[in-house]
């Protein structure tokens, strides 16, 4: 559920707002992993999931936070398992501190909205990507033979057209992390066509569903990608859900196909990114105090407008 991130440790000294955290240290409590964006801890038999305000890009982690970030996408990932009742099974247990085992129910300042006890899950290898819309990796692979991950698409489609239907284009992660596109039958040969053939409807299903309601209220989902494992025999959907990290969110009323869209997810770091020429090597750079900010707008307005109400940070 949280892979190991690459050189973590010596990049969060810069210098960040008091009330952004970037990493979490509980005494006498032994880390269970720590993710690009996600520290995970033993609890009793499950799992703390606690998101941090980090931000990575490009597979690095940025020396600065983002102000709300990690509730964002806890407060988000909970609205969706929530929706999403009756649909998909979850590893969620509860997201109120005062319900989580000791000794963390004594940290609730840290903890207080942006930490889920979870069961814990045997997840599977294979990230379960959705696309809507023309863009991204997806782009780039459809303008060299029309294709996105192997599917043939019609001919003639701009950047951020709308799909005839929404393709299912599973991943896998490298060492480095890096997400690395795969057909459906390499998928089937990992896990077993049964699963997979669940998980591509599954996923789907899903994807419909939260596309339509998010529509309705001003954002369209481009794409996303889910996690799932087994608890027992049961599939579970698993980690964070259609959050600005893990989706592509672009505001309805700004949509112009034939080019990239504007966004509320992490697209703003990444242009300002290309833009200092960063090369894309260690150490990752800090970012203004300006982008920090306006990064943690976009994710609080994709908040307010899916969850149809503020969050308090």
């Amino acid at each position: 559920m949280a892979e190991n991130a690459p050189g973590l440790g010596d990049q969060l000294t810069a210098s960040n707002p008091a009330d952004v955290l970037l990493q979490t240290d509980f005494p006498g409590v032994p880390l269970y992993s720590r993710g690009k964006v996600r520290d995970l801890y033993e609890a009793d038999g499950h799992l703390l999931v606690v998101a941090t305000d980090r931000i990575s890009a490009f597979d690095y982690v940025l020396a600065t936070g983002i102000p709300c970030k990690g509730r964002v996408l806890t407060q988000l990932s909970l609205f969706w398992f929530d929706f999403l009742r009756g649909v998909a099974a979850n590893h969620l247990i509860a997201a109120d501190v005062a319900r989580y085992p000791e000794p963390f129910c004594r940290f609730g300042e840290q903890l207080e909205g942006r930490s889920m006890l979870v069961r814990r899950a045997r997840m599977l290898p294979v990230e379960c990507v959705v696309r809507g819309y023309l863009s991204g990796s997806g782009w780039k692979e459809y303008r060299a033979g029309g294709t996105v991950c192997g599917i043939p698409l019609p001919p003639g489609l701009r950047e951020s057209d709308r799909l005839p239907e929404p393709i299912f284009t599973p991943a896998t992660k490298a060492e480095t992390g890096h997400d690395i596109n795969i057909a459906f039958e390499e998928a089937a040969r990992m896990i077993g066509r049964e699963t997979a053939e669940k998980l591509r409807a599954l996923s789907l299903d899903i994807y419909r569903r939260t596309a339509d309601y998010a529509e309705q209220r001003g954002i369209i989902i481009a794409d996303t990608k889910f996690e799932f494992g087994f608890i027992g025999e049961e599939l579970v959907l698993a980690d964070e859900v259609l959050t600005p990290d893990s989706s592509r969110f672009w505001p309805k009323d700004q949509y112009r196909p034939g080019g990239a869209q504007p966004s509320f997810d992490k697209q703003y770091v990444r242009d300002y990114l290309e833009a200092i020429d960063w090369n894309k090597q260690p150490p990752a750079p800090a970012l203004p105090p300006d982008v920090a900010g306006r990064t943690s707008e976009k994710y609080r307005e994709a908040y307010r407008q899916l969850a149809g109400r503020e969050l308090k940070c």
